[in-house]
């Protein structure tokens, strides 16, 4: 059994140390339960044997922070897309050869035993795995850093797909338990709802309201061997025990009991959309609640910590901002901005010019897409009923900004009414995007595109007024998990040739350059490819009895079902290379396995049909003996973290087609790229930089640029101009409107037809052209391997860029005021200092 040098060197003395703990682990649940493990008990004996190893370094990482008093980054998502824990603890601690050793000797599987456990998926895409890399680099760096989020009973729904429809299943994920986190229920905290404000001399009193607790569940955050382990910290609801009882129905304690269910669905389940607003008022109630018991913490450990303050009732915030930054992802905790200053001020009762001023020192928000639909507005009415002093405060903070507005912009009344945080109309609504713009003192894009969008047109008028608070920070992936857990052969092959140091250094990939030309390297990288292409063909065959031709290029579109990433473009590819094939059956061609995969919103129609059209296609495709093993259509069930991290490392073409102008980054595109995929793309999102890193020549770019859209805008779209000039693109439409992939419901398919043709903001069309000459393009260069894996070795080398660890060090550096430290804290098992 080959060890994989970069998991780790097992010594003996590891390896007995593991069997003996994961023994006793084991005989514990036995002795307690039954008397026949089950590869159940297997994996929670493995999981506590692991956690053991972190729990040493959690506390002394905790402790040393207390002692330092350094400053503590918060990061407030409402979304934490984690994945399985397990590989990654074991990686990062650097247990991963030992552990496999062990459990070898036992008679065991380590890879099976992985397979048990449930992701955690609490997150919809991008932006919750984001925070879930960010937290891996934080901690990487040895940044005091903490995440706080929603501990929600049910993620992101399981997909099954029945008769080529999405079908959503609830995830219980925590129905066998969850062996890395801890409650600590002695920092359980109360949050407010509904209410009334009284005004009185003594000052503003937020009265009877209603009190839901949160308890707060901890999951340790392990740095990469540096023996850091930060915090991961989310609430789940609570009902109090007087719930319902205080009140005047005395008469009904059985009803009351049963009412302590409406307080605690506030963290029952994630809300599925990405990239779309729903203005519920659970919703809300989700985002008070998030920021409300973080705020409380934040303020706790600020006043106890050891350098906190020196006065006696710690009323002095003036230190606050130079020991606390709080970054918001996206404005989903924008309420952190009224809940501070709430607290500043009808709390801890600092004047109000100077609470404001903390609070934006504090602040910053990251914006994630500039799709309007996504722009979180909220009924005024709402606040009034649930959050009757955050509204006042709301609009005290407008009415100062507006003033200011005025002052420089005299008369022009319609700057005013755009840069208003109130929207009138029929329905006045909170704009949160526009709250934390002027609550916050950074405001950043996630890609230098997306930035250069932030500030010339969503907030044209913002960027006018204070320039300075504008920034691009370029997201990033963590090496740890989609290099080293998800594909150790590649970085095996990549440290044989430069060392280890790119696993925290990703720029090191550069020294690969020298590598281009090596037929050695040229040879390695082609054969751990393949083998990952054997194990995902072999993977896809065991569950869901699928055969593919492992020799075909792996052509794979993985991510959320939404129109303006393009899912449609990709089918028509599909249609028009199965039509080229069915009319010239003996030609050559290059063949393909067509993968897409992903969940569509559960109330996304289109979505939906865009599903339901991807299996129709494939079902015709697969079945059709003409085609052979030449092309295949396959749609990946139940897309997540756990499939990402086995479909990437397998994957020969990675599909980033999104209208220039949609897509804010992307970060699976960086997954893609670091794995050995090359890259079909517009110039969209972080694809720009990716195609700077590498070279364009060393991406298949195609398609409109953000200049041509804004044109075609101007012009006026019309699809019916290239429905009647493309021959193969009219062909492909009539087959989809005709029924030819719906034989048994013939309009199946007659809504996303008209989408196309008369309402289509994403133009799809209008790249179709590009799009087909490009795939040519790919498929002459897949057929001389050696050329193409030369591509290959250089997009590798040029992704050092797209680390989140650079990405966090610029967050530290330019927006939180903190330096990165490369201090090892001293392992458990010596002194401290």
């Amino acid at each position: 059994r080959k060890q994989i040098s970069v998991r780790g060197i097992a010594g003996l003395g590891d390896v007995a140390e593991v069997r003996k703990s994961f023994n006793r682990h084991l005989h514990f649940t036995l002795v307690k339960d039954r008397n026949v493990a089950t590869p159940r008990d297997y994996y929670f004996a493995l999981a506590h044997t692991v956690r053991d190893h972190l729990v040493g370094r959690w506390i002394r990482t905790q402790q040393h922070y207390y002692e330092r008093d350094p400053k503590r980054i918060y990061y407030l998502s409402l979304e934490f897309y984690m994945g399985r824990t397990l590989q990654n603890t074991m990686v990062n601690l650097g247990l991963q050869n030992a552990c496999d050793e062990a459990i070898y000797q036992l008679g065991l599987d380590l890879e099976e035993l992985e397979e048990i456990e449930e992701d955690a998926g609490l997150g919809n895409g991008g932006l919750g795995r984001l925070a879930a890399c960010f937290l891996d680099s934080m901690a990487t760096l040895g940044l005091a850093a903490y995440g706080y989020g929603i501990r929600y009973e049910f993620g992101i729904f399981n997909q099954k797909i029945v008769d080529g429809w999405q079908v959503e299943e609830a995830d219980d994920w925590l129905r066998y338990g969850n062996p890395w986190e801890k409650a600590r229920p002695e920092y359980m905290l109360p949050v407010h709802f509904y209410g009334r404000v009284d005004h009185t001399p003594e000052g503003v009193k937020w009265v009877d309201t209603q009190v839901v607790l949160a308890m707060p569940y901890d999951t340790p955050v392990p740095g990469y061997k540096n023996n850091t382990v930060n915090t991961m910290r989310l609430w789940s609801a609570k009902a109090p025990n007087d719930f319902n009882l205080q009140e005047f129905n005395v008469g009904d304690y059985i009803e009351a009991v049963l009412d302590r269910n409406l307080a605690e669905n506030i963290s029952r389940v994630l809300y599925p959309n990405d990239n779309f607003f729903e203005g519920k008022e659970l919703r809300l109630k989700q985002e008070y609640f998030v920021v409300a018991a973080t705020l409380q913490d934040i303020i706790r450990r600020f006043k106890s910590s050891k350098f906190g303050c020196r006065d006696p009732v710690r009323t002095c915030f003036e230190t606050f901002p130079d020991k606390v930054a709080i970054q918001l992802n996206d404005t989903h905790p924008a309420l952190s901005i009224p809940e501070l200053m709430r607290i500043l001020v009808d709390v801890e009762k600092v004047d109000w010019d100077k609470a404001w001023e903390i609070t934006k020192r504090t602040c910053a928000y990251t914006n994630h897409t500039v799709l309007p639909e996504a722009l979180e507005r909220w009924p005024v009415s709402m606040f009034e009923k649930l959050l009757p002093r955050h509204l006042e405060i709301i609009y005290a903070l407008n009415q100062m900004h507006l003033d200011r507005v005025a002052a420089l912009y005299p008369g022009d009344v319609d700057r005013l009414r755009r840069m208003s945080v109130i929207e009138e109309g029929d329905c006045k609504r909170i704009n949160m995007a526009h709250l934390c713009v002027i609550g916050s003192h950074a405001v950043n894009g996630v890609a230098r595109i997306h930035s250069d969008i932030v500030k010339n047109s969503v907030f044209k008028d913002f960027y006018e007024l204070e320039p300075e608070k504008f920034q691009n920070k370029t997201n990033g992936i963590t090496p740890r998990r989609w290099l080293l857990l998800c594909n150790p052969g590649l970085a095996d092959v990549i440290a044989e040739r430069i060392g280890e140091d790119f696993i925290t250094d990703l720029s090191q990939l550069t020294k690969l350059l020298d590598f281009i030309n090596n037929e050695s390297f040229i040879r390695d990288v082609a054969k751990v490819k393949q083998e990952n292409k054997l194990k995902f063909a072999a993977y896809l065959e065991e569950q869901y009895k699928v055969k593919i031709n492992p020799s075909s290029m792996f052509d794979v579109q993985v991510k959320r079902i939404h129109e303006y990433k393009r899912q449609l473009l990709n089918c028509l590819h599909a249609i028009t290379l199965y039509n080229r094939i069915r009319s010239d059956p003996s030609k050559s061609f290059v063949p393909r396995t067509i993968m897409i995969g992903g969940k569509a919103a559960p109330g996304y129609h289109m979505a939906k049909m865009i599903i339901k059209l991807i299996t129709s296609i494939g079902e015709v495709i697969n079945n059709d003996p003409c085609v052979g093993d030449r092309l295949k259509v396959i749609f990946l069930e139940n897309y997540r973290v756990s499939l990402a991290e086995k479909v990437i490392p397998a994957a020969d073409l990675s599909q980033q087609i999104s209208t220039a102008g949609t897509e804010a980054s992307g970060t699976g595109n960086m997954k893609f790229m670091v794995n050995g995929a090359l890259t079909i793309g517009t110039m969209d999102g972080a694809n720009v930089e990716m195609a700077e890193e590498a070279g364009e020549e060393n991406l298949f770019i195609f398609g409109m640029r953000v200049e041509d859209v804004e044109a075609l805008d101007r012009q006026g779209y019309n699809a019916r101009e290239y429905y009647e000039r493309l021959p193969e693109l009219r062909q492909a439409i009539d087959q989809i409107s005709s029924g030819f992939f719906s034989p048994r419901d013939p309009g199946c398919f007659r809504d996303v037809v008209n989408m196309l043709m008369y309402h289509d903001r994403f133009k799809v069309f209008a790249d179709y052209e590009a799009y087909i000459k490009c795939q040519g393009q790919v498929d002459q260069l897949f057929m001389d391997p050696r050329e193409w894996t030369k591509k290959v070795i250089r997009n590798i080398a040029c992704s050092g860029k797209f680390s989140s660890d650079r990405t966090i060090m610029e967050y530290a550096r330019e927006i939180w005021g903190v330096e990165p430290s490369a201090t090892k804290i001293p392992p458990p098992n010596l002194p401290r200092d």
